[in-house]
């Protein structure tokens, strides 16, 4: 019986999302973990009053976030005299883009099926107008071919929200600081031929202007990163 779920949220500059991602997470969720990533408005304060805990990652980057709460997971772990180690750890973006009462779906697999990696796929007829911008779309498509060619993969997304075993999270020793998070962790579970599957979640439009696709330079970064991920693996024996 899973017990202990955590759920991670990189936060950069969204205190008007914030607070009503946090209020729409299931309550058998253990622990809330934003990663306030050096932003400039009141997302701190705002998440630490909807009931998270907060953490501070001055080093700007998705990945950065990430690793930052699993620094914090991994130290609490340690220091407590139980066991408090997470069963399941959960990744969410804070900017109200995913439906947080999803989680239920994206951790069923992991509960019911022993699967150890979830990914919320974000089909085109669940997905909101205008909620994927072209550069998402047509990046999210690149990569996910080029990992059918190189792995038989069968991933179509490389959705944000997500859920993985927490030991089989520690496991791919993840590494990338910024936007190349997602696709290396799909990377790397299919090298380790972890199972996985994708289960279809709904996407709206986001509150707020996207760091990422927002911007060219933010998409075109994201891009080679993503890419650069892909073609190392590629050929890494």
């Amino acid at each position: 019986m899973v017990k202990n779920i955590k759920v991670i949220i990189p936060a950069y500059n969204e205190e008007h999302s914030i607070g009503k991602v946090i209020a729409e997470i299931p309550k058998f969720v253990s622990e809330i973990i934003v990663v306030n990533n050096n932003s400039t408005d009141n997302t701190a304060e705002v998440a630490k009053k909807a009931g998270a805990t907060v953490l501070f990652e001055p080093k700007r980057g998705y990945g950065n976030a990430c690793l930052k709460g699993l620094e914090y997971i991994s130290e609490l772990s340690a220091e407590a005299e139980k066991e408090v180690k997470p069963d399941i750890v959960v990744f969410l973006d804070g900017d109200y883009s995913d439906y947080p009462s999803e989680l239920t779906r994206i951790v069923a697999p992991i509960i019911d099926a022993d699967i150890d990696f979830v990914v919320g796929a974000r089909i085109k007829n669940l997905r909101e107008n205008g909620s994927m911008t072209f550069p998402q779309r047509f990046g999210n498509k690149l990569a996910t071919e080029l990992m059918k060619l190189f792995f038989n993969s069968k991933f179509t997304d490389l959705g944000p929200f997500r859920a993985i075993k927490y030991e089989k999270l520690l496991a791919l020793n993840m590494e990338d600081k910024t936007f190349g998070w997602t696709v290396e962790m799909q990377l790397k579970v299919l090298k380790k031929k972890f199972t996985y599957v994708e289960i279809p979640v709904k996407y709206k439009n986001r509150i707020g202007i996207s760091k990422v696709s927002g911007t060219v330079k933010g998409a075109t970064f994201a891009g080679i990163k993503i890419l650069s991920w892909i073609f190392k693996y590629s050929f890494k024996k």
